[in-house]
């Protein structure tokens, strides 16, 4: 007969603890979200050194910094990083796995080992990327790998390429199935949809691209490899295969693909500026339906990246039409984001100040990609700088900017302690003036014809090329203040407390940090998650004891 032991004699499994947790198959979705955070970082400082590579090459109109073959695979590595190893894992793995649980009043995600698997897939596609310029030498056909250039190339460095983007295709996917059903089938009782916190509807709309666009990819590369490994006639012209389908099947994820680094971006922004304008978010109903909108017309919008590529009239027309259809629900956000801020209790502080800048860029951005819809005006600047000025508008000026409020809000959350306000401030006035001075110039050297990806360019581009350049080492001394505040900070920063922005959301309704399962009882019920300055008989919440607890926060 078998005896069941006590539960507190059952043998419990050895679990690392401090520092060393972030070093273990951890199960927690706390841990698993740091994790992805700190190891975006890393591969963000290797991306950042990659761009001071380019940047310095293009100082001079000549080749004189780097080879040819080491600029191109400079180039593909610097944007495959950015995309695939910094953004992509952080605004969704990072702040996903952190804040998700806590929104939807649940211990964990739905599949903790699938979300540490998620995880443990990223580090190796990271070295098995970086490694290959030192072995092998990188692939040299750019981020996008178009055929006829990525079969032409030395085949070593394409092939790690694509079984690097696999692998971290394979996270984005599990990553996405674990969000779903985390947000649609873990979900506190009592707690409706439409009571989310709006982060939850931007992860939900951000992972239902990433589960329906990201196979096609992979099958693309899966394609691409068998071209190249063994000479098949997919997208090999010379075998009667067809470039232009692979355009088609590659930005049917890739499009989609920045609404996945962006959407995320647009809940969190949605998630501090009600807290530091003391404001509820204005339009919660309207936001939900504009990200839905968007991740519907983000799918049928691909093609116009293809305007050169002998697209027929009528396909033109319709992802013209397509594509300037999709400003509308992202104009409604910004209006809203406004309105959120219109007459609000704003605290200009380091969160404040990148958020700002956030609707700042990206509003340029999104002017300029309402310009990129155009047929004509896009034949006229296509494989330009003017695209590369107007996609760093929107990924870095858009995206990064929100992880950077982001971690300024957060970072209380996770250690406990207060980041240095006044290194923070520095630190956004030398990102947001380097990224302008890099950035802006850009958009006139391609609508004068100097074209992307070249090493070297028509002399009569030196001076604004060297304006660029010296934004460029503004960012890149822009992590110093920040790499300090955030090692100074985790050692002797200011205790922050358990909420040190008097905020409504949940997950400042526990310790900071939090406990392993995230609460010590059960999980309060949240239903006005934006509730400032509203009538106080509505911001109950249920909690441990059954009593109500009124969030002291909002007198």
């Amino acid at each position: 007969m078998t005896v069941a032991l006590p539960s507190d004699l059952s043998p419990q499994p050895l679990q690392p603890q401090g520092w060393l947790r972030y070093l273990s198959f951890s199960l927690d979705h706390k841990v698993i979200g740091l994790q992805y955070l700190i190891t975006g970082f890393l591969f963000y400082f290797i991306g950042g050194a990659l761009a001071g590579v380019i940047r310095t090459e293009l100082a001079s109109p000549i080749s004189d910094f780097v080879s040819r073959d080491t600029y191109n695979q400079v180039l593909t590595l610097h944007g495959t990083v950015m995309i695939f190893l910094w953004i992509v894992p952080v605004v969704n793995g990072a702040f996903g796995n952190y804040l998700i649980p806590f929104y939807v009043g649940a211990r964990d995600m739905a599949f903790p080992r699938l979300n540490a698997v998620a995880f443990w897939l990223i580090p190796p596609a990271g070295i098995l990327l970086i490694s290959s310029y030192f072995i092998t030498g990188a692939a040299q056909s750019g981020w996008t790998a178009y055929p006829p250039l990525s079969l032409t190339t030395p085949a070593a460095g394409q092939v790690i390429w694509i079984l690097s983007v696999l692998l971290l295709g394979g996270s984005s996917i599990f990553g996405g199935i674990n969000f779903i059903a985390t947000i649609l089938k873990l979900r506190r009782p009592g707690l409706k949809m439409m009571q989310l916190p709006m982060y939850c509807w931007a992860m939900l709309g951000t992972s239902i691209l990433v589960v329906l666009s990201t196979p096609v990819l992979a099958g693309t590369l899966v394609m691409l490899s068998f071209d190249i490994i063994a000479h098949t006639g997919f997208f090999n012209p010379a075998l009667g295969g067809n470039v232009v389908v692979y355009q088609h099947l590659f930005w049917f994820y890739s499009h989609p693909a920045v609404y996945i680094m962006v959407l995320p971006a647009f809940g969190l922004v949605s998630e501090i500026l009600p807290i530091h304008a003391r404001k509820p978010l204005f339009g919660y109903t309207t936001m939900v339906y504009s990200i839905l909108a968007i991740v519907v017309l983000g799918l049928i919008v691909w093609a116009h990246h293809m305007f050169t590529s002998g697209t027929p009239p009528w396909m033109r027309l319709f992802f013209t039409i397509a594509t300037s259809f999709i400003a509308v629900p992202t104009g409604i956000k910004f209006f809203n984001w406004l309105a959120t801020l219109w007459g609000g209790k704003i605290a200009l502080n380091s969160a404040m100040l990148f958020a700002s800048a956030f609707i700042v860029n990206f509003v340029f951005g999104g002017i300029t990609g309402v310009a990129l819809a155009q047929v004509p005006f896009d034949i006229h600047v296509h494989d330009t700088y003017f695209v590369v000025g107007h996609f760093h508008y929107i990924v870095y000026g858009g995206t990064v900017f929100v992880i950077f409020s982001s971690v300024y809000h957060w970072f209380p959350k996770f250690s406990g302690r207060m980041l240095n306000e006044p290194l923070g401030r520095l630190h956004f006035l030398l990102t947001f003036i380097g990224f302008n001075l890099c950035f802006a110039p850009q958009h006139w050297l391609g609508l004068n014809g100097m074209p992307r990806r070249v090493a070297e360019y028509d002399p009569q581009f030196t001076l604004w090329n060297q304006v660029s350049s010296v934004g460029a080492l503004l960012m890149a001394v822009s992590a110093l203040p920040f790499l300090v505040n955030v090692v100074v900070s985790l050692w002797r920063g200011a205790p922050a407390g358990d909420n040190p922005w008097n905020a409504l959301t949940p997950e400042w309704l526990t310790s900071s940090p939090p406990p392993v399962e995230n609460w010590l009882g059960e999980a309060p019920l949240v239903k006005e998650p934006y509730g400032y300055g509203i009538d106080p008989a509505r911001l109950r919440v249920d909690s441990t004891s059954g009593l109500d607890v009124w969030l002291g926060g909002n007198r």
